[in-house]
């Protein structure tokens, strides 16, 4: 059968279904039948201490591990999501897979099912059979489930992808797929693994092949960190770009096939056949590539680092720390009749959080429920990776896992209804444009729209969350000094001529870095203008120092704490990087270079 020939319904589901997040399969199923120049997308985004314990509310019993009696003739409320540790808050709520005695989900009247299905196909195949059930009638489907658990920096995608095929099924506006809340976030576990090399010289990835599920959070983190430091990825993975950083699409969507192919590419020498590209056109030649990285996440990583010597954790959801919640998703038309259940679980999951952050007795608890749910590892395990651990491998130090769970005044933080920062606004507009701007498996092809936030998040199930301890926030310290470069990237941002005012136009880029400076929250920021060689040397050190202050200002009256920015600086025309005896080298050399610090 033809592509063409197929509906627009059945293109969406083959899209989704076979490239994962965002996924590759694609250019498989017609290698070299669309081929884009790689881009330099908009850049930078971005123990008990690690829980940010702080005792606010006395110690609640702890679940039991017999079934609950209690709500078992309440209709069964199935979610399903990858085995990930920032659940734990959720699973322990609820006592484990399904709800026992004594849990918080029980006193607050939810019968919850919680499934593990690690492959993205699997969640989305899960969601449209309750959606199909939903539409023959039946109230309370006992087919699918009601809701899935993803990574929220992958929702952009899934969303647009999966009300596509319900809006080309049921008729548009029939059905919608909505955000309501997040439980937790990944704050380390998700990484870009390589070697030392990409961590002290981030240009060194030039070139590089990293395997990943491309779209997925984990492909996310990587590129924030080549767009961070001015490197351009290539978009289509049937392609090597020399001059680019090029992505491998894991087998089945699956990010234990990123570690496993990495480890297959270095210890065996297995290699991938890419057509070379050069500026956006085929050359004619092919090469053998081994895969120089990957992006994965726990267990992924620790596959890795016990297999490999002279590869590390590069970059990571502990850097780019608002990035990637653990985020639920319901069928809206579902969830509105069911406003209670959908507050509940939300409340459920929260008291139990915060219960976390502050007690190991619950802490403990929730391994072993995590542990009981995923039917993998053991209790000490996900105990250890929560936190996160260090090891070192021929003096090559690594980090893994490290995930953070939400209590009410986290969830209420991180969507801005507390402060008015909207992390996770920032976190979907960014993805947002990366999808738009490197268009992988032909995205843009493929689906009609990008699901705008203000269509995709409902935030009344949150705001309906009442009569628990809110507990105490996540709060980044910004007293201490920074010492290192986490990433460097150089903004051309418009102003008037000879002036630091930012022209109008200007601020379409200002708004991408403010997005991609919330995202990466806990980092320090530095700033440091530069310009051409228009004027004198002494009034281009003012001009250039009066431009990197306008941009501070400007992302001050955002949000962006003061405290935040470590050091503003001019240098004026003494770096250029281009050739100032040309307009376009001029151009190049009035810039601001904003580096994240930590």
């Amino acid at each position: 059968m033809k592509w063409t020939s197929l509906t627009l319904f059945s293109k969406s589901l083959i899209v989704l279904a076979l490239a994962g997040g965002v996924g590759g399969a694609v250019y498989y199923l017609s290698p070299g039948l669309r081929v884009d120049e790689s881009k330099t997308v908009e850049k930078l985004d971005v123990s008990d201490k690690d829980v940010n314990n702080v005792t606010t509310s006395a110690e609640l019993p702890l679940p039991g591990a017999e079934a609950s009696g209690d709500v078992a003739s309440k209709p069964l409320v199935r979610v399903a999501g990858y085995a990930w540790n920032a659940q734990s808050g959720l699973i322990v709520a609820n006592g484990g897979p399904k709800t026992t005695k004594g849990s918080l989900m029980e006193k607050n009247g939810v019968n919850l099912e919680i499934i593990r299905q690690d492959w993205l196909t699997e969640l989305r195949n899960l969601q449209m059979k309750f959606v199909e059930e939903f539409d023959k009638g039946n109230a309370a489907p006992k087919e699918g489930t009601a809701g899935i658990i993803i990574m929220g920096d992958g929702v952009p995608f899934y969303l647009s992808s999966a009300q596509q095929a319900l809006d080309d099924k049921y008729g548009a506006g029939k059905y919608q797929l909505q955000v309501v809340g997040a439980v937790g976030l990944s704050y380390g576990e998700d990484k870009l693994i390589g070697p030392p090399s990409w961590k002290m010289n981030p240009q060194s990835m030039k070139g590089a092949l990293v395997s990943a599920v491309i779209g997925d959070g984990d492909w996310v983190t990587a590129v924030n960190y080549a767009s961070a430091n001015g490197l351009k990825i290539n978009p289509d993975p049937a392609t090597y770009d020399a001059e680019a950083v090029n992505f491998l699409a894991s087998a089945n969507d699956d990010y234990i096939e990123s570690a496993k192919e990495l480890i297959k590419s270095q210890t065996q020498g297995w290699t991938v056949p890419l057509k070379e590209v050069k500026a956006g056109k085929l050359t004619g030649k092919s090469i053998n590539k081994k895969v120089d990285g990957c992006a994965t996440w726990t267990p992924g990583d620790k596959m890795v680092f016990d297999a490999l010597t002279g590869f590390t954790d590069v970059v990571s959801t502990k850097e780019f720390n608002n990035q990637m919640a653990t985020t639920i998703i319901f069928l809206r038309q579902w969830a509105d009749r069911n406003k209670e259940a959908v507050s509940n679980i939300l409340k459920s999951a929260y008291a139990a959080s915060n219960q976390m952050k502050q007690y190991d007795t619950w802490r403990k608890r929730a391994s072993e429920t995590t542990q009981k749910s995923f039917n993998m590892e053991t209790p000490e395990y996900w105990y250890a990776m929560f936190k996160g651990q260090q090891g070192e491998k021929n003096g090559i130090s690594y980090n893994m896992g490290g995930s953070r769970v939400f209590n009410l005044a986290d969830a209420n933080q991180y969507y801005g209804i507390t402060d008015g920062t909207n992390r996770y606004k920032a976190v979907y507009d960014q993805v947002s444009r990366y999808l738009k701007t490197l268009n992988p498996a032909g995205f843009n092809q493929n689906v009609k729209r990008i699901v705008p936030y203000e269509e995709a998040v409902n935030l009344s199930f949150l705001k309906d969350v009442k009569d628990i301890d809110a507990g105490a926030t996540y709060a980044t310290d910004y007293s201490k000094k920074a010492t290192s470069v986490m990433a460097s990237g150089e903004w051309r941002i418009n102003f008037d001529p000879g002036r630091a005012t930012i022209r109008p136009e200007g601020k379409d880029v200002l708004e991408q870095i403010y997005n991609l400076l919330v995202q990466a929250e806990d980092s320090k920021l530095e700033l440091v203008g530069h310009t051409d060689n228009t004027g004198t040397q002494e009034g281009n050190y003012a001009l250039s120092t009066a431009r990197a202050e306008s941009v501070k200002n400007y992302l001050i009256q955002k949000g962006i704490p003061a405290t935040r920015f470590q050091k503003i600086d001019g240098k004026g025309q003494d770096e250029p990087t281009a050739d100032n005896n040309t307009a376009a080298g001029k151009a190049q050399n009035r810039r601001v270079v904003i580096s994240l610090l930590k």
